[in-house]
């Protein structure tokens, strides 16, 4: 897998506040059941949301636009990184990948929590942007289940699902970056599972101390 990631938006940590909503990233190797579970995590709590990806490759029969990614033309692609419109962006087997900066910045200043479903690489451009983000690796039962996953979802070429499962070689020695990790060998045990993260996210101390800082300093006296 090609990659070449960039991160745009010097001062964006700085603009967000303690009250605002948490920024979270969930990676796993593809096939491994991550779209499922983020859908079904943003169905089963209020108040948080996934930042939708702009995206060159073409659409496939089952996505719509503006719901799975943004289709957009390359010139178009390009035009939005020359003009720092990315907060992220990358290139993953000859395709450009990349999340919106503004809508980002809006939707946290909103107070709702924002997933990132991004690959490895991503996260620590966007750690090290914002070192606060909560971030989640989920990893498949085994190999064998995962190409199994691939092959009967039956999105991609024979081609590219060796690529895939090739690529998971690279990728999970970064597991060890992350967080959290989680094992989707049981769908309703790893929903469960980010549901917990997530709501033990918004009770962390920087959140709580600025939502009752009223009530401190009550205390304080």
């Amino acid at each position: 897998m090609q990659r070449r990631s960039k991160v745009k938006g010097e001062g964006f940590e700085k603009s967000l506040m303690a009250e605002q909503g948490n920024l979270y990233v969930i990676a796993a190797p593809s096939g491994t059941g991550k779209t499922s579970l983020v859908k079904a995590l943003v169905d089963s709590i209020a108040g948080i949301t996934v930042s939708i990806s702009h995206t060159t490759r073409a659409k496939r029969p089952n996505e719509t636009h503006g719901i799975n990614y943004y289709f957009i033309p390359k010139a178009e692609f390009e035009g939005m990184i020359a003009d720092g419109e990315f907060l992220e962006h990358a290139t993953i087997f000859d395709n450009l990948y990349g999340t919106s900066k503004s809508w980002v910045e809006q939707t946290l200043a909103q107070g709702t929590d924002v997933i990132l479903e991004i690959d490895w690489q991503g996260h620590q451009q966007i750690k090290r942007l914002f070192p606060k983000t909560i971030s989640i690796f989920i990893l498949p039962p085994s190999l064998n289940d995962l190409r199994e996953r691939l092959i009967k979802r039956n999105q991609d070429h024979p081609d590219i699902i060796k690529k895939r499962l090739a690529d998971v070689q690279a990728t999970i020695p970064h597991l060890y970056e992350f967080d959290y990790l989680l094992i989707n060998d049981n769908f309703d045990k790893a929903l469960q599972d980010l549901v917990l993260i997530v709501e033990s996210g918004r009770l962390l101390q920087v959140r709580q101390a600025a939502k009752y800082a009223q009530l401190i300093e009550g205390l304080e006296l």
